[in-house]
């Protein structure tokens, strides 16, 4: 969606089991990257996360997920979980770029709770606290213990 008031591109992410939402500002290119795999159009040649998808894909590995690991100074940060030859590297990205090749992938998307729950001020309409008190219960959310900052950028 486009947001109004900055004419700029918004992805929302609706939790699968509710109704909390998390919309994340990105830029053009990115949404349009993100709604051509969306929408399954192919552009005539590889698009960066095509590429990115493709190369994964010839080195035999594979994108266990991505998850948006935290909201910092009105900034999303994100890390794509990738596995190749039985070895698991996490890998910094920016939400945007983490989606669009999780789309292209078919891999599942993450968000940290505390991003949901540091983001309440930036979503424009939330239902009031006594409807949504329990929801985050519902929530199944698989954060590795094993991950830490260091690993992060690493493989």
């Amino acid at each position: 969606m486009i947001d109004p008031a900055a004419n700029t591109p918004i992805v929302v992410l609706k939790e699968v089991n509710g109704d909390q939402l998390l919309p994340i500002w990105v830029g053009p290119f990115e949404a349009n990257a993100i709604a051509f795999e969306i929408e399954k159009m192919s552009p005539p040649r590889p698009m960066t996360h095509d590429l990115l998808r493709n190369l994964i894909l010839q080195m035999d590995g594979r994108v266990r997920r991505v998850v948006v690991t935290e909201l910092r100074n009105n900034t999303f940060y994100a890390v794509i979980e990738l596995e190749v030859a039985g070895k698991m590297l996490f890998l910094d990205a920016r939400p945007s770029d983490a989606i669009a090749l999780a789309l292209r992938v078919d891999a599942p998307i993450f968000v940290h709770e505390s991003v949901l729950e540091n983001s309440t001020s930036v979503i424009v309409e939330r239902q009031p606290e006594e409807e949504t008190a329990d929801k985050g219960d519902d929530l199944e959310f698989d954060w590795p213990d094993e991950i830490d900052e260091s690993d992060i950028g690493r493989g």
